[in-house]
């Protein structure tokens, strides 16, 4: 697996407290958050004894790392209130072992995701456009397992190598925002609200890691927000920017 990542500023909010034992409010389906507690936990030796209150405003199963992100936030969080809270290596060890993409949500800037998203590689890429954010409301995702079964079904596995070099070839020549439109699309996942971005002015449209939100990148707001506007009966919709850390 090669991938990039970005960082956009759309997020969830984690307050985390002391408390006499672990807790987890706000989003009773959470489970990554309640495991990063637990394993940070075990990793220092001591009891998990922290509440956090999830605010969710990431829409869920949608492919934008939601959960991760969350993790990453808790694992933070609670790693400050530690005395002898684990050195950054050794938390993004920590991290890989609770998601694939949790070690990234540690990091500041894009990065480019290896082997099975944990090996990262910042990357200089621009951050000044904008994003129109699009989550169908006629799409229903399978599991990311079953994406990524289907992707090695129809035999997309082979020839990594050379999709995995012209991405790189791709990001070397990334100068400008528009240059972002010559990255090679998403092996995993496709959808018609791509084209229909690019339509409304998008330099660059896909989906979302196995989606089933899709993103529309354009130079100026207000282009990003009349093509959000004209694209909303699709299903939610957001328009953001990029961020560096969240």
């Amino acid at each position: 697996m090669t991938t990039v990542l970005q960082r956009i500023d759309i997020s969830d909010r984690i307050d985390l407290r002391p408390s006499p034992g672990l807790e987890v409010r706000g989003f009773d389906a959470d489970t990554i958050v309640a495991a990063a507690l637990r394993a940070l936990a075990e990793a220092v030796s001591v009891d998990p004894n922290w509440a956090a209150a999830i605010d969710k405003r990431i829409p869920v199963a949608a492919g934008l790392g939601g959960g991760s992100s969350d993790a990453a936030t808790a694992l933070r969080l609670a790693a400050a209130t530690l005395e002898h809270a684990p050195e950054p290596p050794a938390l993004h060890r920590l991290a890989a072992t609770i998601g694939a993409d949790v070690p990234f949500f540690l990091e500041q800037g894009p990065q480019l995701g290896e082997d099975d998203g944990t090996r990262l590689t910042p990357l200089d890429l621009p951050q000044d456009y904008w994003i129109v954010v699009v989550l169908p409301s006629d799409a229903r995702k399978p599991s990311t397992g079953a994406v990524y079964q289907a992707f090695d079904e129809r035999a997309a596995a082979r020839g990594h190598d050379e999709r995995r070099r012209r991405l790189l070839a791709a990001l070397d020549g990334v100068r400008r925002p528009r240059d972002l439109a010559a990255l090679p699309p998403n092996d995993l996942a496709s959808s018609p609200v791509s084209s229909e971005l690019l339509e409304l002015g998008a330099f660059r449209a896909d989906v979302s890691g196995a989606g089933p939100a899709v993103y529309g990148l354009f130079l100026h707001e207000r282009d990003a927000r009349a093509a959000k506007r004209r694209i909303r009966r699709r299903g939610r919709t957001w328009v953001t920017v990029p961020c560096w850390y969240g």
